[in-house]
């Protein structure tokens, strides 16, 4: 096995519990992608194995620090056992959730969603996808309540997006979240209509805006919209670049046996529809702002790290007094503390004040390490506009 060499504070780091590698870590190295190698300090002493795979996070993941270990069956079928047993013992109002949470469950560079029966791997790395035969094979000896497998390949120039892989074929499922019904669908592109991390952030909403108007910018599919109609808001709306966004949002409706007479549902860019709901006097009781972290469209361009501010002030001016707004992101170059400062400017420039009510982060079942903050990407605060 090929030795690379780390400074004296990435091997404290690997010590410390952090897995994850980025190249300023090494004193020196030949990166190939899905190479394992021997990490070794400076004073030429052990420290961990690992897996070279390049991805947004960085270079690579420790796997071990036992100079014995190989990244056989055998060794993954330990890794996926230990986890299923753990995430067993979780209350999860939900009959979906993420069994297996990359590096923070072991092993990074992939994903496991199971929806009922079905299991969702998602692989960010090509590395360890060349693994995946294996892992599957293991995975569906430990969860044998697995029905159907699929895959979704999320690293640069896959050979392809998304595809069955076995078990039973089911195009379309219907799962059921504290009391609220999401059609998702295992096979249409990287996404399957449905965020499960913001799970508990759902069934807040659900929770506080009977009675009350909603604003769901970025919609997506609609979750949010629906989650609040179930808990009995007066009336929702819907806002999405996206067209196809009307038959998946009207689709999350359907499944519910809600009317769409209190619902509204727009194609439009976000901001060009604050400057129509502003121009209308419009105004809304709770306003949903959950961008995806960077996007591009014909007008523009737009990322959580530089816009954020300006999409808040403008949600502001739309928002009830005394009313709600949900700022969320999933941003893992955006840190808590830089998220919430974002949001202080916004309230500062138009003169206005705040209240934090509640703050969110990744449900129990989406593992993290304190270690590494990039592993707890979500951050969502509930802010009361007074």
């Amino acid at each position: 096995m090929e030795k690379a060499y780390i400074t004296r504070q990435s091997a404290q780091k690997i010590k410390r519990g952090n897995p994850l590698l980025v190249e300023k870590d090494f004193s020196s190295i030949s990166f190939a992608e899905g190479k394992v190698v021997a990490l070794y300090d400076e004073r030429q002493q052990f420290v961990a194995q690992a897996l070279l795979g390049k991805q947004n996070k960085g270079i690579g993941f420790v796997f071990s620090q036992n100079p014995k270990e190989t990244l056989s069956a055998s060794f993954f079928e330990n890794l996926l056992y230990e986890v299923y047993q753990r995430k067993q013992s979780l209350v999860i109002s939900s009959t979906a959730y993420r069994l297996y949470n990359g590096e923070a469950d072991g092993l990074g560079g992939f994903t496991i969603d199971m929806y009922e029966g079905v299991a969702v791997f998602s692989w960010y790395t090509q590395a360890i996808y060349a693994y995946a035969d294996i892992i599957i094979e293991v995975f569906l000896k430990v969860v044998t309540e697995c029905q159907s497998v699929y895959e979704k390949l999320r690293y640069e120039n896959p050979p392809f997006v998304s595809r069955f892989v076995t078990g039973q074929p089911i195009e379309r499922l219907v799962i059921e979240e504290n009391g609220v019904k999401f059609a998702t669908y295992m096979d249409d592109g990287l996404m399957t209509g449905i965020f499960l991390d913001q799970r508990e952030v759902r069934a807040y909403l659900k929770e506080k805006c009977r009675g009350k108007s909603v604003l769901n910018t970025f919609s997506y599919t609609g979750a949010f919209s629906v989650a609040a109609a179930v808990g009995g808001a007066s009336q929702t709306t819907s806002v999405d670049v996206a067209k196809r966004s009307i038959e998946k949002t009207t689709e999350q409706f359907d499944v519910n046996g809600l009317s769409m007479d209190s619902q509204k549902l727009y194609v439009m860019d976000v901001f060009d529809y604050f400057k129509y709901a502003k121009k209308k006097e419009l105004v809304f009781d709770w306003v949903v702002l959950d961008p995806p972290s960077f996007a591009r469209t014909k007008k523009r361009t737009f990322s959580v790290a530089k816009n954020y501010t300006e999409l808040l002030e403008d949600a502001i001016h739309i928002t009830s007094k005394h009313g709600h707004i949900v700022a969320s992101t999933n941003a893992s170059n955006v840190s808590y503390t830089d998220f919430v400062a974002m949001i202080d400017k916004a309230f500062k420039r138009l003169k206005r004040a705040y209240t934090i009510e509640k703050v969110f982060r990744l449900p129990e079942d989406f593992t993290t390490l304190k270690q590494v903050e990039l592993s707890n990407y979500l951050k969502v605060i509930i802010l009361k506009v007074d």
